[in-house]
């Protein structure tokens, strides 16, 4: 686990179509955490993509960040001893190269979407988000998304993640407000992700800090 945040730090995206989820991981910087953003939705132009971009360019000074947007590219889950395929061992390196995890997804029929449920589904067996820190985005409109928030949680609760509350955000994102680099220009959106940056890396921090015997 990275220490306080405070080195500059870099970003990248995987799953993109000129990346087909197959990058490297992100070399590491001694000191510098790492969070790995996925984004729960597989829509063009999508707000929760746009948070999460939006909260890497908040988190750029002090944290290495990573958005995973290929969703699409990981095969269905099926229980048993199947050998994971090339996608989803991707995903595990990345996961287990990660400080922290943030996940942002829309609800679909009262519950994650489906695709975000498999890759979940894909990590109960190799335990590769136990005891893992993570924290959720919702950027519904007022009343909606608590199927996805609900859902989501009891997954990751199920897995072993453990939930930075602290660091969970309701942050409405309107379509309107994502403009042509695919970020948020909102001051008052930026300001909750920011709240939502520093309440990760005031935890890694805790976390890395010596205890006392």
């Amino acid at each position: 686990m990275g220490s306080a945040p405070g080195t500059p730090a870099s970003e990248s995206s995987v799953g993109e179509p000129e990346s087909a989820g197959t990058d490297s991981v992100p070399e590491s910087r001694p000191g510098v955490p790492r969070i790995l953003l996925i984004s729960g939705s597989t829509r063009p132009g999508s707000t929760n993509t746009a948070a999460l971009r939006t909260f890497a360019d908040i988190a750029a000074p002090a944290f290495t960040t990573e958005l995973f947007t290929g969703l699409v590219e990981i095969p269905a889950f099926v229980p048993g001893d199947q050998p994971a395929p090339p996608s989803v061992r991707a995903v595990r390196d990345r996961l287990a190269a990660a400080d922290a995890v943030v996940f942002c997804a829309p609800e679909y029929a009262g519950f994650i979407p489906g695709s975000l449920k498999n890759l979940l589904e894909w990590t109960v067996g190799s335990a590769d988000l136990h005891e893992k820190p993570v924290a959720w985005i919702s950027v519904a409109a007022p009343g909606r998304g608590e199927g996805a928030i609900t859902s989501l949680r009891t997954v990751l609760g199920y897995v072993g993640a453990v939930e930075i509350e602290s660091a969970c955000r309701r942050i409405t994102v309107l379509g309107t407000m994502v403009g042509p680099d695919e970020k948020v220009a909102d001051a008052t959106v930026r300001q909750a992700l920011a709240e939502s940056v520093a309440a990760i890396g005031a935890y890694l921090s805790a976390a890395a800090a010596p205890r006392e015997l």
